[in-house]
């Protein structure tokens, strides 16, 4: 997968738990876990900017682009 998901360290630099981020953002834990295991292929924008705004981020501090080889 080109694009590469760094919620799990933007979540360890605010010193936040999924469980804590799952209540602020209004979304399911398993949902963000997965999120956080790059083990989905889609993100809704409301859901992005949720976690932006609770994790005061920018959406590229959690979505990067690599390319593929």
């Amino acid at each position: 997968m080109a694009i590469i998901l760094r919620l799990d360290r933007m979540m360890a630099d605010r010193k936040m738990s999924l469980n804590e981020l799952s209540d602020k953002v209004g979304v399911a834990n398993v949902n963000l876990s997965k999120l956080k295991n790059g083990k989905v292929s889609a993100i809704r924008f409301s859901t992005l900017e949720a976690i932006c705004k609770t994790l005061k981020c920018q959406p590229g501090d959690i979505l990067e682009y690599k390319e593929e080889q």
